[in-house]
């Protein structure tokens, strides 16, 4: 099993700020210099870094502040040649019959460079923006049905399913998608792990230290055991690599420069309205304070205090943070999916700095390794 990278695009603004970064949203009015907007000409940007760093994917969110994750990858795939799009979905916001037939498009449209990120939200408000009145159980049994029709109707012949939450008569896509796209899946609630034993390809967690990171991936991997499935593991973190440790940790320092207490605890009163298992464990990493932010050697909470999703950065020199994804590695996960504030210029931090730790190591596929002057080949693939 080898490192498998994916990066990420900042379709809701990017800047160098934890705070004020973001092109759309309530900060829009008071936004300032510095806030880079998600016009395909910067995100085309850094998807070509990210293809010519040797990245396999970039993950796009999805949600009210950033642009639609479908169409705006759609429009990147002509600006790139072999990056994959991890493209980030709510189930229940639309049919998913209709999913499966969009991602059988993509994959003829693209060659076959479709992820599908599958987000069941953990934000009642944030879900009844788009019209969906479930509770946060009830999402992930409509998950459950959703991901059992698109399955279904992948087979390429009249599939019918009659659910609590569903009922297709006949669905089918006439051209099943190939390769059929990897599913990515996330949750930490008891809701959310059944889900993910039944129908992920990887299961996805956000960066918690790496005990608690075993014991995710000792729990997910019971559960697909009793289903008779194997489930490969992901993790989401923020990087900050320098060619030493105390230029990486003073970058990190430079990041909460503009946090004030009053910031900090707006965030968090916010932060901690999220019905997500998930979010409430990202806040429990720092408990809203600034002290002891290194939980654990290079891994940084400082992002989560006033940031929702991903909460945790690996900080450090290139070769500290090779340790810690070698450390995560040998718990076995294979796929990192990665970002920093900016994510142009930290994409070549980690790509010029991190990955030929991560080669020299042998954790990467060597032929999969960038090609110095030109473009990286293909790398073999499987909420922010």
């Amino acid at each position: 099993m080898t490192v498998r990278l994916h990066w990420f695009l900042p379709t809701g603004g990017d800047g160098r700020t934890l705070v004020d970064r973001h092109a759309y949203g309530p900060n829009d009015a008071r936004k300032g210099a510095g806030v880079r907007a998600p016009d395909i000409a910067y995100l085309a940007q850094i998807a070509k870094a990210a293809e010519q760093l040797g990245f396999e994917a970039v993950l796009t969110p999805t949600g009210t502040w950033c642009e639609d994750a479908w169409l705006t990858t759609a429009a990147l795939a002509q600006h790139t040649e072999r990056l994959k799009f991890l493209v980030a979905f709510r189930p229940g916001l639309l049919s998913p019959t209709l999913a499966a037939q969009m991602a059988a498009t993509y994959q003829r449209v693209t060659r076959g460079r479709l992820l599908l990120n599958v987000v069941t939200g953990g934000d009642s408000a944030e879900q009844r923006r788009f019209g969906d009145h479930l509770d946060h159980d009830q999402r992930y049994e409509r998950t459950d049905e959703f991901l059992s029709v698109v399955r279904g109707v992948w087979r390429g012949e009249p599939y019918d399913f009659d659910g609590a939450h569903y009922r297709v008569e006949g669905g089918l896509t006439a051209l099943p998608p190939d390769p059929v796209p990897q599913l990515f899946f996330g949750g930490s609630s008891a809701a959310a792990g059944p889900v993910a034993a039944r129908h992920a390809d990887v299961y996805l967690t956000w960066g918690e230290p790496p005990a608690q990171v075993q014991r995710k991936i000792d729990w997910i991997r019971s559960l697909a055991e009793r289903e008779g499935r194997t489930v490969r593991f992901g993790i989401r973190l923020h990087t900050i690599s320098r060619d030493t440790s105390a230029e990486a940790w003073a970058t990190a320092d430079r990041l909460l420069d503009d946090l004030d207490a009053g910031t900090i605890a707006a965030a968090q009163a916010a932060l901690g309205r999220s019905e997500s298992v998930g979010q409430r464990r990202m806040l429990e990493l720092h408990g809203g304070s600034r002290d002891r932010l290194e939980i654990h050697p290079n891994l940084w909470a400082g992002v989560g205090l006033v940031r929702g999703g991903a909460g945790t950065a690996l900080v450090g020199s290139h070769a500290e943070v090779a340790d810690r994804i070698e450390e995560y590695h040998a718990l076995g996960v294979e796929h990192f999916v990665l970002s920093g504030y900016p994510h142009l210029e930290e994409a070549y931090w980690f790509g010029e700095g991190v990955i030929p730790e991560l080669s020299a190591r042998g954790l990467l596929d060597r032929t999969a390794a960038p090609v110095a002057g030109g473009g990286a080949p293909l790398l073999v693939s499987g909420g922010r």
